[in-house]
């Protein structure tokens, strides 16, 4: 049973700004100040893991600016080894403007910066000899190039790693038919679920009624669909209304935390982090799709992506507030 997480992705600084609600197209509407904090989905999910208990590892690049200083900064305060993180001149560091609605919804536009330069540079630290061991976890999101992402699954997978990837956010080409192949566990959301199916089953299940059950089982055929094209295990987030997972043996559902969501934008990666911990460390899916949407409801409740993230000691509680209930 490993806690040793190796995370590739990118590093972003997130300015955000909140709103009554989202602008239409054409439309300017008057938010509160802007927040500056550190981001990106490799990022978020590396120091979710550290504060979740793992030993985490970080890949990835950073621009020479301060942006970068103080990204690189944040990684270091959270206990995240950043011997794997590199800083490219001439570049800029990634930027996510955020806006956030007063009820937690957001819209992201993401500049890529130095993660678009992820590369074979950054990837022979990953497949450097023993830099990955037999038993690690790899988490994977899709904020740097995907033929680095394929080449990183294919690296762990050789190693006997457990490979995780958050397909998010999904690109507008198709991904490589391999990566799917090559990864144990793909996470995806509603949106992300569908558009990687092929266009014969992209008919997507109604959400408003997934507390009825019938519309979970319809997200559950589409995880079996999803793992039709690899994986061995496919888990569908569903926002307010839990989680499903396809395995190998076993279809599971459940449903989410009552909390008070004031911002959603950090919640993913809490749940693909929490997630990857648990099944690098041999949990039964029940019980990891259960911890990792307690994780991710934790990440609901508190302003901004990494300053939300969960610690260990908070899910537990929580965990053990609703078993008590």
């Amino acid at each position: 049973m490993s806690e040793r997480l190796i995370v590739m992705g990118s590093l972003n600084m997130d300015l955000s700004v909140t709103v009554p609600r989202l602008p239409q197209p054409g439309e300017t509407m008057p938010g509160a100040d802007v927040v500056r904090a550190p981001g990106g989905k490799g990022a978020n999910q590396a120091i979710a893991a550290a504060r979740l208990g793992a030993d985490v590892k970080m890949i990835g690049l950073l621009g020479a600016d301060a942006f970068g200083d103080e990204l690189r900064a944040r990684l270091v305060a959270e206990r995240v080894d950043d011997r794997g993180v590199s800083t490219v001149a001439g570049v800029t560091s990634g930027l996510a403007l955020i806006v956030v609605q007063d009820d937690g919804e957001n819209t992201i536009t993401l500049s890529p910066g130095a993660n678009r330069h992820v590369d074979a540079r950054c990837l022979a630290r990953l497949t450097a000899p023993g830099a990955i061991r037999s038993g690690d976890t790899v988490l994977l999101q899709l904020e740097v190039p995907v033929d680095t992402v394929l080449a990183a699954a294919r690296a762990a997978r050789e190693a006997g790693a457990l490979t995780v990837l958050n397909a998010a956010p999904l690109p507008t080409a198709p991904l490589p038919a391999e990566l799917l192949r090559t990864v144990d566990v793909l996470v995806v959301n509603e949106t992300e679920a569908t558009g990687l199916l092929p266009p014969a089953q992209k008919t997507a299940p109604t959400h408003d009624i997934i507390g009825d059950l019938p519309a979970g089982d319809q997200w559950l055929t589409h995880a079996e669909r999803l793992r039709s094209l690899g994986p061995g295990t496919v888990v569908i987030t569903l926002g307010a209304s839990g989680a499903v997972a396809a395995g190998q043996t076993q279809q599971v559902r459940v449903p989410a935390f009552d909390v008070e969501a004031v911002d959603t934008v950090g919640a993913g990666d809490a749940f693909s982090a929490q997630l990857a911990l648990d099944l690098g460390r041999r949990e039964p899916l029940p019980r990891a799709l259960r911890r990792a949407c307690a994780a991710g409801a934790l990440a609901t409740t508190r302003r901004g992506a990494q300053d939300a993230l969960p610690t260990r000691a908070e899910v537990a509680h929580l965990l053990e507030a609703v078993h008590a209930g």
